[in-house]
């Protein structure tokens, strides 16, 4: 996707959205594609995969990984990256159980609690990184480092347990819908609030630009540095979400969870089609990825597959991902 320089100050920059229309749809479709070999591969290999309850596993496996996977979708794009996300959640969750545990408030504050902190922590990163000029994956790094010292901190290295909202579990395990865990449906709604952020607002048309060409964006009358901290800040809002979810799906938040999510929510997004030089993504193509990434681990796991070789077979799969994408971008390049 590329842009051209706008007549008007403060007018969005036009992005062209004609060959890109296309490829995007072909690699939503490669994606889902993908999708749809593995679960008949492992629906082939193992009867149990297509049983009901490891269905919904899969899905409620997808769901803290997705969430945390549409905020960074969102980074990505604007030709950034966000390393905090997974210790950054474990913070958020801990947050909450401060505010519900220690401190005895409502659910609902604490709730909102949680994933304030998840906008805070991105509001402090898009600061960083935009205003002071230090680059996402230095800047990111180190409030990765930040967040699990603090976490660890605030918890006094020790489960929180959810013992005075027993209600707190409902949020992700309750079910509206039977044999479908709450968790799920706030992903999808979240899912589909990112997708309608990300194509109908002008908001979502700076993301595109200003992953496509920085520099063209802020010539046009963009403020450049103010829309890249609003980007960070509004993926931190995911990463409180999935906070919240992760705490109530455990009944407790837990100080030394959450390193190593980061790097499945960026494998989710990159396998979706969204390119890391930025300009180039879709929510659509990263909830297919945080699928594709349930589905393998699940199916790994019911094939009976050490641990380790599971985690070799899913950082093949990013290999791969980023491999195809360099390509669509040598040939972007070359058309």
């Amino acid at each position: 996707m590329t842009t051209t320089q706008s007549t008007t100050a403060n007018e969005p920059p036009k992005v062209a959205r004609g060959p890109g229309g296309w490829r995007s749809s072909l690699q939503q479709l490669l994606a889902f594609a993908s999708l749809l070999i593995l679960v008949i591969f492992f629906a082939v290999a193992s009867p149990q995969f297509l049983s009901l309850g490891n269905l919904s596993g899969i899905l409620l496996s997808a769901a803290v990984t997705g969430l945390l996977a549409l905020g960074t979708t969102f980074v990505i794009i604007s030709a950034g990256i966000d390393l905090s996300i997974g210790t950054g959640m474990t913070l958020c969750s801990v947050m909450t159980g401060v505010l519900l545990t220690y401190l005895g408030l409502p659910l609902l504050v604490g709730v909102l609690g949680g994933i304030a902190a998840g906008v805070l922590m991105g509001l402090i990163n898009g600061v960083i990184i935009s205003l002071l000029r230090v680059p996402p994956f230095i800047a990111t790094l180190a409030m990765m480092m930040v967040a699990q010292g603090l976490a660890l901190v605030i918890s006094g290295t020790q489960p929180i347990y959810f013992t005075r909202t027993p209600d707190f579990y409902r949020i992700a395990m309750g079910e509206v819908i039977p044999n479908l865990p709450n968790a799920v449906l706030i992903f999808f709604a979240a899912a589909l609030l990112a997708h309608l952020v990300l194509s109908r607002t002008v908001f979502g048309r700076y993301v595109y630009a200003i992953g496509s060409n920085e520099d063209a964006t802020a010539l046009s009358g963009i403020n450049t540095r103010l829309w890249k901290i609003a980007i960070y800040a509004f993926a931190g809002g995911f990463t409180g979400l999935a906070g919240v979810v992760m705490a109530s799906r455990l009944s407790s938040a837990q100080p030394g969870l959450g390193m190593g999510y980061e790097l499945e929510a960026i494998a989710a997004v990159i396998i979706g089609g969204t390119s890391l030089q930025g300009g180039k993504g879709s929510v659509i193509g990263t909830v297919i990825g945080a699928l594709i990434m349930a589905v393998l681990t699940n199916g790994l796991r019911i094939m009976a597959i050490p641990q380790e070789w599971q985690r070799v077979a899913v950082g093949i799969v990013i290999l791969l991902a980023v491999y195809l994408d360099m390509l669509r971008r040598r040939r972007a390049g070359d058309a």
